[in-house]
């Protein structure tokens, strides 16, 4: 079992102010694989006090962009050094297939930094414009001390989405892991030490629920960067709204995949599967939504259930696993209760359904539901698991509008052999992210939702604030 006694404030590890632990409790064997310190509010107050001294007294945010760049380089190579032990801890926390943690939470992460600390070699901090009564600079400064909230489902990913260029921006952190996956956040703290980060710059507590509220509520905080669900997205927004205070939220999802009569649904199936499946379907991005034309309706169902059934489920140590258990007891009965709504509104579950694949271990199995309207709750609400519904559409028209038909708005794709009509799809679907015979969110490109989805976007300039100096002559 791993212990872990101490928590990373102001560049060292130091003592918790509080007795409580969090137990890491492994989703294949239900045993407890690790403990850690329990975050407490006074605990996030000596984080935030690091951080915001870091931010007003210290060297950080008075370096150049490019000076904090190559600091942010060397985390980089430090990270590159240890991708596979992160990759084994995120597998060992969470439940999902070492293979997806070597493809994308360890590796997905790493070219963040990469490329955040190329971008900060170049990116204009001021420009001068011409004014009414002379020349105006406008000028781009860290927004602050950042609140960096972020979930159990791909943690490395989400720390680094806003890590990366809240550092290059010059901003402090305070990262609050969920309790669920704190192990990562302890590896990262130390590549935080070797890369030679400059005390209180990052600090990290991991803590539940009431210590994250104590966090975003600090008056010396002075944006959130939140990951998570839409309910606390609200409550957040809340806490924000009254204070004037700086967020980003990324919350939910529930995308649609639209596949076109064109679709060459052999070849399309791989790609899907992982835009459909990955992380054992804990992804807001999940393609969880698949469209079909009524036309091709019963082969696309075919096709679905055959890449589904195909999907290896067990222990997601082994690379041979396609689809490992689900983070927690709770979450896999979420999952359950939804299959069970879907079967009890009319849907036809053609793989899949209440049979627990294993006896230990929080698995459901992978289910794909046929016969399915979009008005039926598998088809509305986010479910967080391996759960698909094939939706049948009359038209392109009707597929569109289907697609839009939802409270939420991260992501989606379509799957034609034309790509060109495909990019015509998207700028029709209202949501963050699309791809077109693909499903992915690239570092060079703003993230972030529409409707129900989230508010603002992540990126290097949600952590930078605009300045304009106007001067006569």
């Amino acid at each position: 079992m791993l212990l872990h006694d101490t928590l990373f404030i102001g560049g060292d590890w130091v003592a918790p102010a509080g007795t409580g632990t969090i137990e890491v409790v492994s989703p294949h064997t239900e045993e407890v694989v690790a403990r850690v310190p329990d975050g407490t509010p006074a605990d996030m107050d000596r984080a935030v006090a690091a951080a915001r001294d870091a931010f007003d007294n210290g060297p950080w945010p008075r370096m150049t962009m490019a000076e904090r760049a190559a600091v942010v380089g060397r985390l980089a190579g430090v990270y590159d050094s240890r991708q596979g032990e992160m990759a084994e801890t995120i597998t060992l926390e969470m439940g999902c297939p070492i293979t997806f943690s070597q493809l994308a939470q360890a590796p997905q992460p790493l070219g963040m930094l990469r490329y955040f600390a190329e971008l900060g070699q170049t990116f204009p901090v001021e420009e001068e414009r011409p004014g009414l009564f002379g020349p105006v600079i406008v000028r781009r400064e860290p927004a602050g001390v950042v609140a960096a909230i972020v979930p159990w489902n791909v943690p490395q990913f989400v720390i680094m989405s806003k890590l990366a260029p809240a550092l290059v921006a010059g901003c402090t952190v305070v990262i609050k892991p969920a309790p669920e996956t704190p192990l990562d956040s302890y590896l990262l703290a130390e590549m935080i030490r070797e890369a030679g980060v400059p005390a209180g710059v990052v600090n990290i507590v991991a803590a539940g629920r009431q210590t994250g509220e104590h966090l975003v509520s600090h008056p010396g905080v002075d944006k959130v960067a939140f990951t998570g669900s839409t309910a606390a997205g609200r409550r957040i927004a809340g806490i924000c709204g009254e204070r004037l205070k700086r967020c980003t939220l990324e919350l939910g999802g529930k995308s649609a995949a639209i596949i076109l009569d064109d679709c060459d649904l052999p070849s399309a199936m791989g790609f899907l599967s992982m835009a459909s499946l990955l992380n054992n379907g804990q992804a807001c991005v999940a393609q969880t939504r698949i469209l079909a034309s009524r036309q091709r309706y019963d082969e696309v169902v075919q096709a679905i259930a055959d890449m589904v059934a195909g999907q290896r489920v067990g222990d997601p140590r082994d690379p041979a696993t396609g689809i490992g258990p689900l983070v927690a007891e709770r979450q896999r009965e979420r999952v359950e209760g939804y299959i069970r709504a879907g079967i009890e509104e009319g849907a036809k579950p053609v793989v899949g359904g209440l049979d627990r694949p294993f006896d230990r271990g929080w698995y459901v199995a992978p289910t794909v539901f046929a016969d399915a309207t979009n008005d039926m709750r598998i088809a509305r609400e986010e479910i967080f698991g391996p759960v698909l519904t094939v939706i049948p559409y009359q038209d392109e028209a009707d597929a569109i509008r289907i697609a839009n038909d939802s409270d939420y708005g991260l992501s989606g794709s379509v799957w034609t052999a034309d790509p060109e009509h495909g990019v015509a799809v998207a700028r029709q679907v209202r949501t963050g992210t699309y791809g077109v015979k693909m499903n992915t969110m690239d570092p060079n490109a703003p993230f972030g939702g529409f409707k129900d989805s989230g508010i603002g976007r992540e990126g290097l300039s949600a952590y930078l604030e605009h300045k304009s100096i106007a001067r006569l002559g």
